[in-house]
């Protein structure tokens, strides 16, 4: 089930939509924006939570990565 779409014109300048074409596909311009927005999500939780509890090491974070990735082997199709 995906959410709710809404349909947008904008205007940006033409640096940034050139750059954005080139990082995805003239079809997949709204996932790009989506991943991109998500992304910039993520790190604001990151932030925060740095600045809460402290950096997060190099350690902490390949030990994440590694439990990502075997999770996502243990999914059907991984």
């Amino acid at each position: 089930m995906s959410e709710p779409t809404e349909k947008y014109s904008i205007t940006m300048p033409q640096a940034i939509a050139e750059a954005a074409r080139v990082r995805s596909t003239p079809s997949d311009l709204s996932a790009y924006v989506t991943r991109q927005i998500e992304r910039d999500n993520l790190n604001e939780l990151i932030s925060i939570a740095e600045a809460e509890h402290g950096l997060i090491s190099e350690e902490e974070t390949q030990a994440q990565r590694k439990q990502l990735l075997d999770a996502r082997e243990q999914q059907p199709g991984g």
